[in-house]
């Protein structure tokens, strides 16, 4: 005799529920004629009626945990995740055996324990839990996920905005960024298919640092860039004949950038660049809070110059700048890129000479202006759309709101179509 399919399952299992609730509310008198109405065995529907759950509902017998433990358990595996603590699978065993041995009220030596694979299966079990890999991410970002945060930035922003009457076109970010001269960029690479080990790359390894402060506009041009060299003496044969007249060569003892070159950077490369593309009388330049951005005399700069700046929240850049988010991390990669050429065909250090030509290139291939439009769209910022960053914040360390109490008044029932599930 041929095993019935699961929609025939499905229809009869509906079939039953409608008698057993048409008998139960006195449609029929006996229990053989509702089941001839309904066309389903007169023997089943009088176990059913006497509290027999349905094949479908018994629990199988590898289910170690009652229903009500493993919704604690669901609970328990879903607010880790929330709060930035998503656990292993040895850790969900191990809240299992706990869960059991708090039933039992034995000690974990003489109470039954799950199965190694027990949590993959449950987790098959349940729609709302899933395996994946799990990501670095540093605390004090995670910290700065936090909505209402994000939100008052973005209400600052609009306010800053409208009292101001500030255009999109007036909209800058500036920042700094970092290079070491010799170290070239990871990349995926085509080895032979034997290989066993992760492929070596020779890079000169020359670590001297090297500052790059780029300006972008929100309609998608940027600024000419001032680099900061490490050295006492500034040499002009360095760029000489090699890059652009409306660059900035800075010097400073490590390459770092100063409060000093904060400062010129304002006066000699954004106020030159910016004044005459003004659109209408203020301009917006959205920075981080790096020291030598809110020094007296950089503040004092830009309220004689109608330069309003706007400082991101702490540790946000990664949500918040547009440089950040799409120009910084290429730029890098096409560097290391320009290092890794020069490398094959025989240039094994790198100095200040090298290191200007292959950023020059490296920032042409970059800084395009649809990178740049991409960066601040984003951002949330041109166009104004708090939602693109909000939507991405999947990481609240914060103690979860406890469940609410199940509660004990039974949803009336209500007939429908049977269907597959």
């Amino acid at each position: 005799m041929p095993q019935p399919t699961g929609v025939q399952l499905a229809s009869k299992e509906g079939r039953m529920a409608l008698a057993i609730n048409s008998y139960n509310l006195g449609y029929f008198t006996s229990i053989r004629s509702a089941a001839d109405t309904y066309d389903v065995p007169e023997s089943t529907l009088r176990t059913r009626l006497k509290g027999r759950p349905s094949r479908q509902e018994y629990r199988s017998i590898n289910h170690n945990l009652t229903d009500t433990e493993e919704l604690i358990l669901v609970n328990w595996v879903l607010s880790m995740d929330e709060r930035g603590l998503p656990v292993r699978a040895a850790l969900i065993r191990d809240m299992a055996n706990l869960l059991l041995q708090k039933r039992t009220g034995t000690d974990a030596s003489s109470t039954r324990t799950v199965g190694v694979r027990w949590p993959y299966n449950f987790v098959r079990r349940h729609d709302s839990l899933r395996t994946r890999y799990n990501r670095k991410y540093d605390y004090k970002r995670a910290l700065c996920e936090d909505p209402i945060v994000i939100r008052d930035w973005f209400r600052l922003v609009q306010n800053t905005v409208a009292k101001y009457g500030i255009q999109d076109e007036d909209i800058y970010n500036f920042n700094e960024t970092g290079f070491q001269m010799g170290i070239i960029s990871t990349a995926k690479v085509i080895t032979a298919s034997e290989r066993a080990l992760r492929p070596v790359t020779i890079q000169p390894g020359n670590c001297e640092w090297v500052t790059a402060v780029e300006c972008i506009n929100s309609d998608g041009w940027l600024l000419p860039p001032m680099i900061i060299l490490k050295g006492k003496t500034h040499i002009s044969s360095w760029y000489l004949n090699s890059l652009p007249p409306n660059w900035t060569i800075a010097i400073s003892e490590n390459g770092w950038t100063t409060d000093q070159l904060g400062l010129t950077w304002l006066t000699d490369v954004f106020e030159r660049h910016t004044k005459d593309r003004t659109k209408g009388i203020y301009r917006l330049l959205i920075l981080d809070g790096h020291g030598s951005h809110i020094t007296p005399e950089f503040d004092l700069f830009c309220k004689d110059h109608s330069i309003i700046t706007l400082c991101m929240p702490p540790h946000s850049s990664h949500l918040l700048q547009p440089l950040d988010i799409s120009c910084f991390a290429v730029l890098k990669r096409l560097y290391g890129q320009q290092i890794e050429d020069l490398m094959r065909v025989g240039v094994n250090y790198i100095d200040k000479s090298d290191f200007l030509p292959a950023y020059f290139t490296a920032r042409i291939e970059s800084l395009t202006s649809n990178t740049i439009r991409s960066g601040f769209a984003a951002a949330g910022l041109v166009p104004y759309d708090p939602e693109r960053v909000l939507s991405k914040l999947n990481t609240q360390l914060r103690t979860p709101t406890p469940p609410p109490p199940p509660t004990t008044e039974q949803a009336p029932w209500v007939p429908e179509t049977p269907h597959n599930i």
